[in-house]
């Protein structure tokens, strides 16, 4: 995926007043309108033009796009930073369909939980939404957490800025990945001393060294010996709650998946925990250990390609 430099495509500098985006993104559309340019390849560049005036308009669309910072080039490779959105506060949690339709892979990566925000008739506040990344345990044992999100306000002069506030969120037990927490009251004031709206936090985990998240499952590569993996064996095996022991059946091979019901998230019901087995190769570095190897493959009529009649 390449990088899309929205304010290279429309000549203006990153510091662009709202008034000064609208005034390029009408200069440069009546250039490239496809209907009247003899540029060429002016639709491309005109999509272009409009893609980059979607984002930089929208205050929330631009300060999430600002975060990324000025290290990036336009066309360069580009995969998202890790954790990408967490903690940044929006007013809807829907793509458009024009967005998702017209537009780069860049920015329905970037803005797919973005959207334009129209006319409504609601006379309370608007919803507000966040995603904010909590780790395992935190399913496990619940807690309290302060967690900061940042929302943008255009300034006297135009500009977007980032304000930032802070709140105290009870994180419950069993929680799961794009579960959402819902904070009454935390969204947008209401009009004229009105209710209100929600704010919604949607729940993602921070990546785990050991552990793999689906739903409420979780999974495991439990690396084994080949004796143990041939004659079976018991080994012990982490989880989150604590080690237990593990049967390893005879003849097992490197893949074969155990469970561990209700050794995942918990829940009703709770979640398991699958152990992807790993058989793993003693080092042949010795002497001792090659002689061993040599003995096996003499001794072992073995040939794991024979179904393959090569």
């Amino acid at each position: 995926m390449e990088f899309k430099d929205y304010y290279k495509l429309l000549d203006i500098d990153r510091t662009a007043t709202a008034a000064d985006i609208k005034s390029a993104y009408r200069k440069l559309a009546r250039k490239y309108h496809p209907d009247v340019s003899k540029e060429p390849q002016a639709e491309a560049r005109f999509k272009e033009i409009g893609e980059a005036y979607e984002v930089l308009q929208d205050p929330e669309k631009r300060a999430a796009y600002d975060q990324l910072g000025n290290r990036w080039r336009e066309g360069q490779e580009f995969t998202p930073p890790p954790e990408w959105g967490a903690g940044f506060e929006c007013t809807s949690d829907g793509a458009s369909e024009a967005a998702a339709k017209d537009y780069s892979d860049f920015f329905s990566t970037l803005f797919g939980n973005f959207s334009h925000r129209g006319a409504s008739t609601r006379i309370h506040g608007e919803d507000h939404h966040a995603k904010i990344f909590i780790t395992l345990d935190d399913a496990f044992h619940g807690g309290t957490h302060t967690i900061t999100l940042r929302s943008p306000q255009v300034d006297a002069q135009g500009r977007v800025v980032l304000r930032e506030r802070s709140l105290n969120v009870q994180i419950p037990k069993g929680i799961h990945e794009s579960q959402h927490i819902r904070l009454a009251g935390q969204g947008a004031p209401g009009i004229k001393g009105t209710t209100p709206g929600d704010l919604y936090l949607e729940i993602h985990f921070h990546p785990h060294p050991l552990y793999q998240v689906q739903g409420r499952d979780l999974s495991l590569s439990l690396p084994i010996a080949p004796w143990e993996a041939a004659l079976g064996a018991t080994v012990k095996a982490p989880t989150p709650t604590g080690v237990v022991e593990v049967k390893i059946p005879p003849g097992s091979q490197s893949g074969r998946k155990l469970r561990l019901k209700g050794r995942g998230i918990p829940g009703e019901p709770a979640g398991d925990l699958y152990l992807a087995l790993e058989v793993v190769l003693p080092k042949a570095d010795t002497e001792q250990a090659q002689q061993i190897y040599q003995a096996m493959a003499r001794e072992l009529a073995f040939n794991p390609r024979e179904a393959l009649e090569v």
